[in-house]
């Protein structure tokens, strides 16, 4: 009951090209920290799974599975499709903050607009003549 070594290779490898992805990605400010925590644990549970491939054994034959590669295939297709589904949720909050935002800044925009040329036209309109200005007749 021995997990192929192959296939443990390959999850440590995966875990360790992941790792050095998200690092990487950490020190060029491009991932943020709590991003960063999900694909730390995706990569470890890899490890875990290569480390001890009992706990693959045991799922595959809970859920029927003749290979704890199915398993393993499962596991990481279900968890990066709630990984996309939280990530959707968090871009669609993202959008109405967004719209909400523009819709705001546009509404202060047209009442400065309007300010400017409320106070414009009060101005014309107060403004007198200096008697000292002479025309000339026409």
């Amino acid at each position: 009951m021995s997990m192929n070594l192959f296939l443990r290779m390959f999850l440590v490898a995966i875990a360790l090209v992941l790792l050095v992805f998200v690092l990487r990605k950490i020190k060029k400010s491009e991932f943020q920290a709590e991003d960063s925590v999900f694909w730390f644990l995706f990569a470890a549970s890899f490890v875990i799974l290569a480390a001890f491939p009992q706990i693959a054994y045991f799922f595959a034959s809970i859920l029927g599975f003749e290979s704890p590669a199915n398993f393993i295939f499962l596991y990481a297709i279900g968890i990066l499709l709630i990984r996309v589904f939280s990530l959707s949720t968090k871009v669609a909050h993202l959008r109405w903050k967004l719209n909400t935002l523009v819709q705001e800044m546009a509404l202060r925009a047209n009442d400065e607009v309007s300010s400017l040329e409320s106070s414009r036209t009060d101005h014309l309109n107060t403004s007198e003549e200096p008697s000292s200005w002479n025309y000339p007749s026409l």
